[in-house]
């Protein structure tokens, strides 16, 4: 296996953070770029560069790919994990809020892959690894705004890779079901703050109760770094890895049954 420079993002903690480690440890060259740059000395320590990088800044987003080819003089792969969550009623959420979460989840991806793109061209190789969730292809309620945004990733990532192939550079997603990290920490609080008052509170306060005892069923992280890293290594990866708790079976009950039928099991959690 040869080496390969990656950058990964959001690898202060959960599937960057094990990303990063795993990729260390398979003899990888491995660039972790998160906000808490504090929370990466381990990474550090085993080998790997820590940089610092808020995915809403757009000078930071072109740093790190110049420190990364400052010092290694290419970039083999680029692993867009770096995201947030946001739940509440469509009715009840406020747009500013709804835009930092296309901002963080879709446009900054975006942004790095337009940085990453003219060395991979002129490499002609390189991987690009769009972590997206089997929310890029189903929907829930009280989460219109992350959904949307993954789905926009997916189509984004589809389009990417028909226009990059030419080139030989291989684009994958990686739909995660429900795994077990921190990202959801605060769906409950955020349910109650923003929609635990109004006209869905009911549905609301039910999904927050059911996030705060319905998880414990949740895969590992190591699963979906284990997807990530058999995507990089492979000569020609699969398009989509889904992987992860109920992740395979949630994608097929919505692509063969009825959007009412889907709609009545995606709404169990809500009563």
């Amino acid at each position: 296996m040869t080496a390969k420079v990656c950058l990964v993002t959001g690898a202060s903690s959960g599937i960057g953070h094990a990303t990063a480690l795993e990729l260390l440890r398979a003899g990888h060259t491995v660039y972790g770029a998160a906000r808490r740059v504090e929370k990466m000395d381990d990474l550090r320590a085993a080998g790997g560069h820590a940089l610092k990088m808020d995915a809403r800044d757009e000078d930071e987003l072109r740093r790190a790919v110049e420190t990364v080819l400052d010092e290694q003089q290419r970039i083999d792969v680029l692993v867009n994990n770096a995201g947030t969550v946001l739940h509440g009623a469509i009715e009840d959420v406020p747009l500013d809020r709804a835009r930092d979460q296309l901002e963080v989840n879709l446009l900054a991806p975006a942004r790095l892959v337009q940085l990453v793109l003219p060395v991979m061209r002129a490499q002609r190789s390189g991987t690009i690894v769009n972590v997206s969730s089997i929310g890029g292809e189903i929907a829930l309620p009280l989460g219109a705004w992350y959904y949307a945004s993954k789905h926009a990733l997916e189509a984004f990532s589809d389009t990417l890779r028909m226009e990059v192939e030419p080139f030989g550079i291989d684009v994958v997603i990686i739909q995660p079901g429900i795994i077990k990290t921190e990202f959801e920490d605060q769906t409950s609080a955020q349910l109650r703050e923003i929609s635990g008052g109004g006209a869905y509170r009911e549905m609301a306060e039910a999904m927050a109760r059911h996030g705060e005892t319905g998880l414990g069923d949740g895969s590992e992280p190591s699963v979906v770094v284990e997807a990530i890293r058999r995507a990089i290594e492979a000569e020609r990866p699969e398009t989509r890895y889904a992987v992860g708790h109920l992740a395979e079976k949630l994608l097929e009950l919505n692509r063969t049954l009825p959007d009412r039928e889907f709609d009545a099991l995606a709404t169990r959690a809500t009563k």
